[in-house]
């Protein structure tokens, strides 16, 4: 059964820019190393799954009801530091009519891959009238989330275009490969209209009441460092430029981003996320020897782990808890998302554990 939390008073909100994420997201002194996870929102609940029955992913994104609801439970069951928005990086262009659906078991389909510049005619920025429900959601969420942080977010430029142009996943990204070194004049088209999808729609959840933003970059991990920072850090960049007037911490995240770290810390992140494959000294070490400063970081437990069982799950939360120490702030998280298969009470006892193994006197 789910973990319930007390309910927040109204109040609760005078505390919120003193909250554990957001103290550390700013590289502030924390009471405790605050943790949170990618796609908590969902998958492996099973108050999630029953109150999905008979609703496709997108509609439940478009229902404020189930938004929250959704949005809410991992932080009853978890006691969480954050919750994170319940939505799909495809949501604001599905909003604006673009023809992509979510196909179970496969993910965005695209109906017309953009391939030439007639294409870009389908894509256009994101505006209130487009998402109201979305207004609504986030409104009904800090009403309701009181002294937790809600962190909006949204796909960066290049891992939208990559559904875009290749018509839905891809494991190489060849097509979108092709597209960049073929006619770089659409693709910085492309990438530029899409920077403006998620300034829009991430600003809209902003001025309903997220706390912070992260921008998704799941899929720029399968880049070349050379090709990042011709092809992609321009537009997310662009991005992170026109949120920093509201002030709210902006996260960037993306996988097997290694060797991208100092780029896309240059890119205007105020915490970098990083995923399994590099230990948080490591990553803070790369982004400070890129030219940039120690910046707080967000990781990044591997997973797969979380089925693994609590005696090689324990020794992992210390590593990962003594090396982000090397950083100005840490959030804990994973290196990637939650897996459907995950017990939820190993991820309530892996919250409870961060939250013990670090509390500051």
């Amino acid at each position: 059964m789910p973990v319930t939390q007390p309910a927040q008073s109204p109040t609760a909100t005078d505390a919120l820019p003193e909250s554990a994420f957001l103290r550390a997201a700013r590289g502030e002194p924390v009471p405790h190393t605050p943790v949170w996870f990618m796609r908590q929102a969902g998958r492996s609940l099973p108050e999630y799954k029953a109150i999905r029955e008979g609703t496709t992913m997108l509609e439940s994104c478009m229902r404020p009801d189930l938004v929250v609801e959704i949005t809410l439970q991992p932080v009853r069951r978890y006691g969480v530091d954050a919750a994170i928005f319940y939505s799909d990086i495809v949501l604001p262009l599905k909003s604006t009519g673009f023809g992509v659906e979510i196909k179970p078991g496969v993910g965005p389909v695209v109906a017309d891959p953009i391939r030439d510049l007639a294409g870009l005619d389908a894509v256009r920025p994101v505006t209130e009238a487009d998402v109201p429900y979305i207004i609504e959601s986030v409104q009904g969420l800090v009403s309701q989330l009181g002294g937790t942080p809600l962190i909006g977010f949204a796909g960066a430029p290049f891992t939208v275009a990559s559904y875009l142009v290749e018509g839905g996943p891809s494991k190489d990204h060849a097509k979108t490969k092709a597209l960049m070194h073929g006619d770089p004049s659409l693709w910085h088209a492309l990438a530029d209209r899409l920077a403006d999808v998620a300034i829009a729609y991430l600003s809209v959840q902003i001025e309903a009441g997220a706390s912070a933003i992260q921008l998704f970059d799941s899929w720029a991990g399968g880049l070349s460092a050379r090709d990042y920072a011709e092809f992609v850090q321009p537009h997310s960049a662009k991005v992170f430029a026109a949120l920093e007037q509201y002030g709210v911490p902006r996260l960037h995240f993306g996988v097997n981003t290694g060797e991208l770290l100092g780029l896309m810390s240059e890119a205007g992140a105020d915490v970098v996320g990083v995923d399994w494959r590099v230990p948080l000294d490591e990553a803070v070490r790369r982004i400070v020897a890129a030219g940039g400063s120690p910046k707080p970081v967000q990781g990044n437990l591997d997973p797969a782990l979380l089925i693994a069982g609590w005696d090689a799950i324990e020794p992992e939360i210390d590593r990962i808890l003594a090396e982000g120490k090397s950083a100005p702030g840490h959030i804990f998280n994973l290196g990637h998302g939650v897996p459907p298969t995950t017990d939820p009470d190993v991820l309530h006892r892996v919250v409870k554990a961060v939250h013990e193994k670090s509390a500051r006197a």
